[in-house]
């Protein structure tokens, strides 16, 4: 466009120049006592140059007018590109393991007139990973009051802080400030409020994380369902003391995590502790019917109720399909044990022993020696027990 315009200011010049060339008309100034008579052409021309003369004062003079400006905006621009250098050569060293010379880029950065908070983010990343904390909490109280997002990065680094200082309270009341202040906790935000509730313990909270993380599709479907157990089973060992408070807390845990067998395990082994081995029969029975576990067979031989022959049929009917199962075995001998059936326990011990020595049948023998009044075998099967243990 603006060569068009150019052509079109030459082509107009051109025909004035020709409309002048030969004009006789003349142009007549007087100021008394002068008197000048200048033809036409010569006046155009002379005012065209004055004209020229005071467009190109009067750019000057504004030119000159802007130059402070313009140096102050020319030192501005000179120390942005100073600061991002430095908060590149900051942030290169640190994602490197160069902690110290990330921390002095970050400084240098800060020096430079970048006010930006990333610069103090980084310093403090970089100050406590060399595990200088007093440097730390400065560089931090430095990145406070600033923008929204930079606000974020600062509870977000002050959390993963105290998460490796293994103060987990003091993550989540950090964690805290972002819904304070109306922001929105991120998926980076929900994960480290996960690690928080697993350092304090604080299983309803790993639970509730959890399912916000699966509604963002951020957790992946095994992980969620192993930290589920391992809350579950934490939950479990804290209410293990009494048994109405166990009993409670085992009906609100959901029925496919009551069947898997560590789980179960824990339960049954809590309930028979307690003396309901009612509850420790159920579960385990539904536990193995689903899935098979030798460890946790062993664990129903332990569930031992009066007059309750039914158990050793369950068991025995689960051997025809687990012949050579040595948890099983050791089971039935214990069960055959406490109703007083001596030569199937000793025959079912044996035969464990025989697959796969371990300490709890070769006390279990102990037991059935010292029955019969065998002190001899007896006090050899514990010794037998001791050097497994």
């Amino acid at each position: 466009m603006k060569w068009l315009i150019w052509l079109l200011g030459l082509f107009s010049a051109a025909v004035i120049v020709a409309m002048t060339a030969n004009n006789p008309g003349y142009v007549l100034v007087v100021y008394p006592p002068w008197r000048i008579e200048l033809s036409l052409t010569l006046f155009m021309a002379a005012l065209f140059v004055l004209l020229l003369a005071a467009y190109a004062t009067l750019h000057l003079v504004l030119v000159i007018l802007r130059l402070p400006e313009q140096v102050r905006r020319h030192r501005e621009v000179k120390a942005t590109l100073k600061s991002r250098e430095a908060m590149t050569e900051a942030l290169t060293a640190f994602f490197e393991g160069r902690y110290a010379a990330a921390e002095r880029a970050a400084v240098r950065a800060m020096d430079s007139g970048d006010n930006s908070g990333i610069n103090s983010i980084i310093a403090a990343r970089a100050a406590h990973e060399l595990r200088e904390f007093d440097k730390r909490d400065q560089y931090l109280a430095n990145a406070s009051g600033k923008a929204v997002g930079e606000s974020t990065m600062r509870l977000i680094a002050r959390t993963e802080f105290m998460l490796d200082q293994k103060q987990p309270q003091l993550a989540l009341d950090t964690l805290k400030e972002l819904s304070v202040a109306g922001m929105h906790k991120h998926i980076g935000a929900l994960q480290l409020e996960l690690k928080a509730q697993q350092q304090a313990h604080n299983w309803d909270g790993v639970l509730s994380v959890i399912a916000q993380l699966e509604k963002r599709s951020a957790i992946a479907e095994v992980v969620a369902t192993q930290l589920r157990l391992q809350a579950w089973m934490e939950k479990l060992r804290e209410n293990q003391q009494d048994l109405p408070t166990l009993q409670a807390l085992w009906k609100t845990i959901p029925g496919t995590f009551k069947l898997r067998p560590k789980l179960a395990a824990l339960a049954a082994a809590s309930f028979i502790r307690l003396r309901d081995c009612r509850n420790a029969q159920q579960l385990l029975t539904a536990s193995l019917n689903k899935q098979w576990d030798s460890e946790l067979v062993a664990l129903y031989g332990d569930c031992q109720i009066e007059n309750n022959i039914g158990q050793i049929e369950q068991a025995e009917a689960w051997l025809k399909e687990h012949p050579e199962d040595a948890g099983l075995l050791l089971a039935l001998g214990k069960l055959c044990l406490h109703h007083g059936l001596w030569g199937k326990s000793q025959g079912y011990l044996q035969a464990s022993v025989s697959l796969s020595p371990s300490a709890a049948a070769y006390h279990a023998l102990a037991r059935l020696s010292e029955r019969l009044e065998k002190h001899e075998e007896a006090t050899h099967y514990h010794q037998l027990a001791q050097e497994i243990t």
